[in-house]
């Protein structure tokens, strides 16, 4: 399915801010077509006269008309007068009736406009695009006080879009789940910040927090502070959701209960005039997160405490190598000790994050440090080269990769480069299903063109082809030298 970039460029509209524009009003415009009962439609017309529906919202407050998804379609005949006379006067035009598939409907086309930049409150006079609302009749035959003040606050932000004031630039999205939306719960307040109106659903959520009694024809900041006297956490940017003084969040925490407020105030020429404040009980999404964070933190702790004893285990069998008197016991303690270091580099890793996932490019720069170690105890100088990037990778594949690269790269310097200076090259070629790795040097290569059958290769074969389904070969390099190829699923 096209995005809107590529519907408003099929248009022959490119300009960057008018595509950002609208990707911010419709993220906020489904709160418009439930606070409307109505369908929209967002219209981009092109150099050639045409409208192309570019966005379209349902209402979840009602039943739509639209029950086709008219994304990419062009306008129908009848609406087309109506688009045309808010593109040429740039206001909105309203019919009080119209038959759509049967239905009896009002429709009316909203001229979207946008402020200039960021810190510019000029608004661009021409219309980048434009909004219809489809409401059917019967929706406003037997209005009600929620209705009707659901629909003035909708009336209200659709203004704001004609006059390039909605939405705000500076309105966070938030990182936190639970977003308000207008049937959650809605207050309105006047530019005093007192409360003119409350949705049954608004009175509900408030009470979770201890605002009890009516509400109404009280200022909501004195009503929802008297509530948190006993509350240790406060969010800074509360009294300003409170009484409707900007386009903000903040979460209401007292007692055992969570609310998530929004304020959207209502401007006219840059005025504020009033403000909703929608409300969420977001209380078992709060509890929800703070155990996804207590479990992050003891898996990272887990993380930190396996590798604290793997060190320990590596400790231990570099001492005791350090004492054997065989050189052949304190050569297979010496790789012992490497390969567990490399699961702990791993570990070590995993403990720092937040999720399973870990950069292995981090991880492999410090597998070469042993080498370096390795390198040191034979009395040369190696040099490794590493090309390409290896990514992101899940733990299961990390861990026996960081083993299985120790292995071929202490196989390099000890055999490849044995007591001789050299280059070990590392390549590895990241592709959205597969990694391909190669690592070459340029020592004495592959005694008889073949490969041994010692401990690191059978290590190295098991998780290479066996725990990772991956490939890998040894190849001599005729200008001296071996070459490994590793090709891994991922």
């Amino acid at each position: 399915m096209s995005t809107l970039k590529d519907l408003m460029k099929k248009q022959g509209q490119t300009v960057h801010a008018d595509v950002e524009w609208l990707h911010l009003l419709t993220a906020e415009w489904q709160l418009i077509s439930d606070l409307s009962f109505a369908d929209l439609v967002l219209w981009v017309r092109g150099l050639d006269g045409s409208y192309l529906a570019v966005a379209n919202a349902r209402p979840s407050s009602a039943s739509t008309l639209l029950y086709r998804d008219i994304t990419g379609d062009e306008a129908r005949k009848q609406w087309l007068p109506g688009l045309e006379h808010s593109h040429e006067t740039g206001e909105v035009f309203f019919s009080a009736l119209e038959v759509f598939d049967g239905n009896k409907a009002r429709f009316e086309v909203i001229p979207v406009r946008r402020r200039a930049s960021v810190k510019s409150d000029a608004v661009e006079p021409t219309p980048i695009a434009f909004i219809t609302r489809h409401t059917a009749i019967d929706v406003t035959v037997t209005p009600n006080r929620i209705s009707i003040n659901y629909m003035q606050a909708a009336n209200d932000l659709l203004g704001m879009v004609s006059s390039g004031q909605f939405p705000d630039f500076n309105t966070p999205t938030g990182p936190k789940r639970g977003a308000p939306r207008a049937s959650d719960g809605l207050i309105r307040l006047d530019e005093t910040g007192m409360v003119t109106f409350a949705s049954p659903n608004g009175i509900s959520v408030l009470s979770r927090i201890g605002v009890k009694g009516e509400i109404e024809g009280k200022l909501l900041i004195e009503q929802v502070s008297a509530a948190l006297k006993s509350s240790s956490h406060v969010d800074e940017s509360l009294s300003l959701v409170l009484t409707g003084r900007a386009a903000w969040r903040a979460d209401v925490e007292a007692g055992q209960g969570t609310i998530s407020m929004r304020a959207i105030p209502f401007l006219e020429n840059g005025v504020r005039g009033g403000s909703i404040v929608l409300c969420r009980d977001v209380s078992e999404l709060r509890r929800q997160e703070r155990e996804l964070i207590t479990k992050d933190a003891t898996i990272r702790e887990i993380h930190h405490r396996v590798k604290n004893n793997l060190q320990t285990v590596a400790s231990l069998l570099r001492i005791q190598a350090r004492r054997s008197t065989s050189e052949e016991v304190r050569e297979e303690l010496d790789q012992a000790m490497r390969r567990v270091s490399a699961i702990a580099l791993v570990h070590d890793t995993l403990s720092e994050g937040v999720n399973q996932d870990l950069n292995f490019d981090e991880v492999f720069d410090r597998v070469l440090l042993l080498t370096s170690e390795v390198a040191a105890s034979h009395n040369t100088s190696v040099k490794t080269l590493i090309d390409g990037k290896f990514g992101q990778l899940r733990s299961d594949i990390a861990t026996p990769l960081a083993v299985a690269l120790t292995e071929i790269v202490h196989n390099a310097v000890e055999h490849g480069l044995a007591n001789r200076s050299g280059v070990v090259h590392v390549n590895a070629e990241r592709k959205p299903k597969k990694l391909d790795i190669t690592v070459s040097d340029n020592g004495t290569g592959l005694k008889d063109g073949k490969v041994g059958n010692g401990l690191g290769t059978q290590i190295i074969r098991t998780l290479i082809e066996g725990e990772l389904r991956g490939t890998i070969s040894w190849q001599n390099i005729s200008e001296g030298g071996t070459r490994v190829v590793i090709s891994l699923p991922i």
